[in-house]
């Protein structure tokens, strides 16, 4: 069985989860794949590597990152993302692809023709070992943008390996939308999880590009759209060549965390872009982290944005959705509970939507938001309360007067502690904090100032200003 899984809820589709994507006809000849009961019963933590744990990620669109296009071309510019406080890159598809559209004027990275070559536009397969490997000197890790759901219909497994494919009355399919009626996805083919031999080779590919080049781990694409007993499988192979750090692009599937390291947090993006346009009130990121907690395990936590390559080239800029309030919200998703993500072009104030089938580069400038990211993700490296899952303290509420317009919070793990305090309105505040857990001596890291807080005081907030304090 193969699960339908809404992309992002932020993308107003419906979640439909084990819904039935096989007929009767593609399992057969298959191997009965089992599920061990450590998943079925809720399951354990999957392995971390060591440095995941006060981890930041930033996105790479390969294609519009540099006027070049290419791996070297991004190689170049490692030594500045590392001083930005990167630790992870994710790399958008690196594979050859083909067109979703014939006018397209170049391929779709997500319609995978080879999972074991790179697209000769970014380089040799050579190049991009010797980016991972200049990463790593670096002390960057490396993930691939992996794209296990379908195919284009250039692979070659479309005629030798049918088998590999779902298939609708006889013939291969497309994936399906969420009424199982045709998607407009026509220009890729639908993976079969119910053939073993198919999974195999899925997993030979993932396997190679650990050994071939030493990636650290996969951002696995629409991973909700794929059987969890996958996963299971895979995730012990990949490791028994290194420990990977896994991402998955899916959000309701709890079960998913005894194969993932995180997920996708489309849901804070959902909440946080409603914020901001007026249509709620801050209280509902308490509805949110309460919603989270009661549904994954402890040791969960999720990729929080405010953009990525979905979100910028479908639905704007940082600033044409959140507006003037955009630095406040890349504030919350950088110290709210999980690991921030920066999509290329954020640090030199992108303003324009990438586009996927079109070279369209960055326009670098000079990085006039660098000081702002640098900030965040430096006090995300220091700061233990800020740390990824159990290694970081959870989101404690620092109550106010004015709850619906105002968002403030504390994290503590052993002596670190960090306090945040935003206006999520076009409306100056006059607010009193109250609750405890939070009193001490901090500093802001924005204008370096010593602040005591304590219970009881008050303050005034511009519209839309943040506070960030550390002790």
């Amino acid at each position: 069985m193969k699960k339908l899984l809404l992309l992002a809820s932020a993308f107003g589709l419906l979640l439909l989860t084990n819904a039935c994507r096989k007929s009767e006809s593609d399992s057969q000849g298959a191997e009965t794949i089992t599920t061990p009961d450590s998943v079925s019963a809720g399951g354990v933590a999957p392995p971390m590597p060591e440095w995941a744990r006060n981890a930041t990620i930033y996105e790479v669109n390969i294609r519009q990152f540099s006027q070049e296009g290419t791996f070297r071309a991004v190689e170049e510019q490692l030594p500045r993302l590392k001083e930005l406080g990167v630790d992870i890159l994710w790399f958008m598809p690196v594979h050859p692809s083909g067109k979703a559209k014939p006018e397209d004027s170049l391929s779709n990275p997500y319609a995978v023709t080879n999972y074991m070559a790179v697209d000769s536009a970014y380089g040799k397969t050579a190049d991009f070992k010797a980016l991972v490997k200049r990463a790593h000197d670096l002390g960057l890790r490396v993930i691939m943008d992996w794209v296990p759901n379908h195919t284009s219909w250039e692979h070659p497994w479309v005629k030798e390996h049918p088998e590999y494919y779902t298939k609708i009355n006889g013939k291969i399919a497309s994936p399906l939308d969420d009424k199982g009626q045709p998607s407009d996805l026509t220009y890729v083919a639908d993976l079969n999880y119910g053939n073993a031999a198919m999974r195999l080779e899925m997993i030979k590919a993932m396997k190679y590009w650990v050994k071939e080049c030493d990636i650290d781990g996969f951002r696995c694409g629409v991973a909700g759209m794929v059987p969890d007993d996958f996963w299971v499988q895979a995730r012990p192979a990949l490791d028994s060549v290194k420990t990977m750090f896994m991402l998955a692009e899916s959000e309701s599937e709890p079960k998913q965390f005894s194969s993932f390291n995180m997920n996708y947090g489309w849901g804070m993006y959902t909440v946080l872009k409603a914020i901001a346009q007026g249509a709620r009130p801050a209280t509902s990121i308490d509805t949110l982290i309460a919603h989270n907690r009661k549904t994954y395990p402890s040791w969960y936590f999720q990729m929080l944005f405010t953009q990525n390559q979905d979100i910028n080239r479908k639905f704007g800029t940082l600033k044409e959705i959140f507006g003037q309030g955009a630095e406040t919200f890349v504030v919350l998703t950088s110290t709210l509970e999980g690991m921030p993500l920066v999509y290329n072009g954020m640090e030199a104030n992108l303003e324009k939507r990438l586009p996927l089938t079109e070279r369209e580069p960055i326009s670098w400038g000079d990085y006039s938001k660098a000081g702002f990211y640098k900030s965040l993700l430096t006090l995300k490296h220091r700061n233990r309360a800020l740390w990824n899952g159990t290694a970081g303290g959870k989101a404690s509420k620092i109550p106010t007067d004015h709850d619906e317009a105002v968002y403030a919070f504390y994290r503590a793990k052993e002596i670190d502690r960090i306090v945040v305090i935003t206006n999520l309105t076009d409306q100056p505040q006059l607010i009193r904090l109250t609750g405890e857990g939070f009193d001490g001596i901090y500093t802001e890291i924005f204008t370096r100032q010593p602040t005591e807080l304590k219970s009881g005081m008050s303050f005034s907030l511009k519209p839309w200003e943040y506070r960030v304090y550390t002790n």
